[in-house]
């Protein structure tokens, strides 16, 4: 008997759930209240971070504490009533990037990013979304001859233990590849690796179709109820209709852990919020590379839409009203680094990262329901990781051995 599957969730990750499972023989039901790629996925920087095997921890010098507390950074700002209502998996974040535990999380955390590619290529492959996908890696800027030798020596260590592939620019060859960067800028770090995609939101979308090529459906709805019965068969409600099947998946991103509340799962979950906005260049100006700002803390990727700016973190509820005032810091610093035009899109885009205290997802089955399988809490790296999640969590569904140990992202650790 075919079994039965659904996906709650369709952004990067939960899309990619699906297409996995599809693809094993699963008669799966994809369901979300947007269209696939339309929330968390459709606005983030559009790389695929093979490079990032270090998440981002939280800052424990003291320098760095007292340059965020003024609250005027561009990579990253807070609100005291999110902070106050974070406050607990806020103070578990600060104790995890202690230097112990951050050691042990790293190397956990690296084994998940390490499949990022091979996890993608299949489903740009299904999707024919090859236009959308460059191979080209990314710049990370340096305003400072010693913040770029410190990355430096994390980015030759990152080589020898995960096999990050990366150059050094300095100021010439930097302005080789970006004529039209100020030089402000004393040097680069070329990482080789990642891909970039030129719009973000259409990948996500062709990977839904290929689900739908594959048989998968997909279904625009709000959920209005989850349940399980006495025979282990899952409830699904929606505003239009009502799923049954043998499985539910929940990959809905900053929303899981508010679904999961009634079934009596509590996870110490946060969101980093984050804003984008596109320009035009000005006349004769080409930017060539995704390029980070990294002592500023900011991003500039030439995408369809235009240049895409991102901002950093913003440490603030999911739902509250956005603020608007990072977006205009990064936006000053960013025409000061790159001859930026006028904006391209009306209004700011808002979306907000689900993440955990430890910095690693959940990739696992529930701890008290058959049937039920968690895929949340990527923090910034959820387009990066979804393929990856896919595969492996179509492994665990399916009792088939995983490409690596899944106990550091288990839900029994909460």
């Amino acid at each position: 008997m075919t079994r039965r599957s659904i996906v709650l969730g369709a952004g990067m990750v939960g899309v990619s759930i699906a297409w996995h499972l599809v693809r094993r023989g699963h008669d799966v039901t994809l369901v979300d209240r947007r269209e696939p790629g339309r929330e968390t996925s459709f606005g983030n920087a559009g790389i695929i971070q093979r490079e990032a095997v270090r998440p981002y921890a939280f800052p424990r010098d003291m320098k760095t504490l007292l340059g965020v507390l003024p609250n005027r950074r561009v990579d990253i700002r807070y609100r005291p009533g999110g902070m106050i209502h974070a406050a607990s998996p806020l103070l578990q974040y600060w104790q995890n990037s202690a230097p112990r535990a951050y050691q042990r999380i790293v190397p956990e955390y690296a084994s998940l990013i390490q499949l990022c590619l091979d996890t993608h290529a299949p489903m740009i492959e299904a999707a024919r979304a090859e236009k959308l996908i460059k191979k080209q890696g990314f710049l990370e800027l340096f305003r400072s001859q010693s913040s770029l030798d410190k990355r430096l020596k994390e980015a030759a260590e990152n080589k020898k233990r995960f096999g990050v592939a990366f150059q050094h620019l300095d100021r010439t060859s930097l302005a080789v590849k970006e004529p039209d960067i100020s030089d402000e800028i004393v040097g680069a770090i070329h990482w080789l690796d990642p891909w970039t995609v030129a719009d973000p939101g259409a990948l996500v979308a062709a990977y839904a179709d290929a689900f739908k090529a594959s048989g998968g459906r997909v279904i625009q709805s709000e959920v209005q109820g989850l349940s399980q019965d006495g025979e282990a068969t899952w409830t699904v409600k929606t505003a239009n209709e009502t799923l049954k099947a043998d499985d539910v998946v929940v990959a809905l991103g900053p929303w899981s852990a508010r679904w999961l509340k009634p079934l009596g799962y509590h996870f110490p979950t946060f969101v980093k919020r984050g804003y984008h906005m596109h320009y035009k260049s000005q006349e004769k100006a080409n930017l060539n590379h995704w390029v980070m700002d990294a002592d500023v803390g900011y991003l500039l990727a030439p995408m369809r839409a235009g240049i895409r700016l991102t901002t950093g973190a913003e440490l603030d509820d999911l739902e509250a009203p956005a603020h608007l005032s990072q977006l205009a810091s990064a936006e000053k610093a960013a025409r000061k680094l790159f001859p930026l035009g006028e904006r391209c899109d009306d209004a700011p885009w808002k979306g907000a990262r689900p993440c955990l205290p430890d910095m690693k997802p959940v990739i696992s089955p529930a701890t008290k329901h058959k049937g039920l399988w968690l895929a949340f809490g990527h923090g910034h790296q959820g387009f990066t990781l979804g393929p990856a999640t896919g595969q492996l969590l179509a492994d665990m569904i399916e009792g088939q051995p995983t490409a690596i140990n899944m106990e550091p992202f288990s839900a029994n650790r909460f």
